[in-house]
């Protein structure tokens, strides 16, 4: 799903008056959320939620049309799995957009404030970025986070799913839709494009008088499409190489059951590990009771030579290896030398995403997170846990691995910019 440039003028000038008209109802939407009180926004967030519960089985059958429809296309089993919903799993989204009302109304807060010499009253005070558009692959759930986040955040939401789920996405936005317009906030705060058709993703790109920021979650040929044709912010991630460092002062039996989870427990999704580093001076102990648990489970390991003549039966890793995001039951293992040698292939290799460490000495664990450069770094827990709802946000709209505006797991403040307002009593400058 990548966008692609508009072919001949009058196709383009079509493209670009839709996208435009888009664009301006999201802004006229942005500006009445601006005046919206946190008492209705959390309302209609439970509208949603409440939407979602009762409209389970149309959500569901729907759901089962374009799984349909991609297991004829041949995708991935990662790729279906991320697709799929089950009753489960539209409670948990449910729950997540109940989480998110609960949460404090980040806009109007007053982030500083301080008086001046000459009595001017000076405030730094949070506010929506205002549009924001979400280019997302495969995962419905997508769909009601980020407008439930949106929602809160005082933004109004551009939502461009992919093709294969787009039944599924639908289905979800009608029901957020009139949750919203149920509470007398405007529909178009909520906005689903419906046209799968690229040239019109790729016009939407260039309307930066009426969107603020372009946050897009899939693959990495998808995020850096955007990026490279976007007249707008784009706030990205391009992959989640997410390693987990067992050192020799680790605990073996948590470090097997973190790993077992950082990979196993959805491998398709970005916080998923996909390289293991296993200090020298544990790697005979810990690698055949590690190695056989994954292969039992179809994990494919592919292993340095090191690793190999410990457990022969993993597959030889190429230098391809350390950079790559499988999103599938495929793990890459190195064994290192020692803490500098493990931080110094991350730095290499690694995406800024999710990296761990599996340690009982705390000066080596204060030097793995001083000096590991990621969004999010984790001491003796598995990557998994690298999720806006984990980190008590609800949900996210994204997790960045850029510096500004935000980084990790993006949440409603993360949503927000701010403005300073000065209060005065005449003051004059001389």
């Amino acid at each position: 799903m990548e966008p692609a440039a508009p072919g001949d003028a009058g196709g383009r000038e079509a493209w670009m008056g839709e996208a435009q008209a888009i664009g301006e109802r999201a802004r006229t939407a942005a500006r009445a959320l601006t005046a919206a009180n946190t008492n209705t926004k959390n309302a209609a967030l439970r509208a949603m939620a409440e939407g979602l519960r009762t409209g389970a089985a149309v959500l569901l059958q729907e759901n089962a049309a374009d799984i349909a429809d991609a297991k004829k296309e041949k995708l991935s089993a990662a790729m279906i799995d991320r697709l799929t919903l089950t009753r489960e799993r539209i409670e948990k989204m449910a729950r997540s957009i109940e989480e998110i009302a609960e949460l404090r109304d980040p806009v109007g807060e007053i982030i500083e404030g301080y008086v001046r010499p000459n009595g001017l009253a000076i405030q730094r005070v949070r506010v929506p970025l205002g549009v924001v558009l979400t280019i997302y692959e495969s995962r419905p759930n997508v769909t009601s986070d980020v407008a439930a986040l949106g929602l809160k955040s005082g933004n109004a939401s551009i939502l461009r799913g992919g093709k294969e789920s787009l039944r599924s996405n639908l289905a979800i936005h009608r029901v957020l839709a009139e949750a919203v317009q149920g509470q007398g906030l405007p529909p178009d705060a909520v906005q689903m494009i419906d046209n799968p058709d690229r040239d019109l993703l790729a016009a939407l790109l260039r309307q930066e008088r009426t969107i603020d920021v372009v946050i897009p979650r899939g693959g990495e040929s998808l995020i850096r499409a955007v990026a490279e044709q976007s007249t707008i912010p784009v706030i990205k991630h391009y992959k989640g190489v997410c390693h987990v460092y067992i050192d020799e002062l680790g605990d073996l039996d948590m470090a097997e059951a973190i790993c077992f989870n950082a990979k196993v427990q959805r491998a398709a999704t970005c916080n998923a590990m996909e390289t293991m580093l296993v200090h020298k001076n544990v790697a005979v102990r810990f690698l055949p009771r590690i190695c056989r648990r994954l292969t039992e489970s179809g994990v494919e390991l592919r292993g340095c030579e090191r690793t190999r003549r410990i457990f022969p039966a993993a597959k030889p890793a190429t230098e391809e290896d350390w950079y790559a995001e499988y999103l599938d039951l495929v793990l890459a293992i190195r064994v290192v030398d020692d803490l500098e040698q493990a931080i110094d292939h991350i730095a290499r290799y690694g995406s800024s995403h999710t990296d761990a460490i599996v340690s009982e000495d705390i000066r080596r664990v204060q030097q793995f997170v001083r000096d590991v450069d990621s969004s999010s770094v984790m001491v003796n827990t598995s990557t998994r846990f690298s999720d806006g709802g984990e980190y008590g946000l609800g949900a996210e709209v994204g997790i960045s691995t850029d510096k500004l505006h935000a980084r990790g797991p993006m949440g409603v403040r993360d949503l927000t910019t701010y403005k300073w307002v000065v209060y005065g009593n005449g003051q004059l400058r001389t």
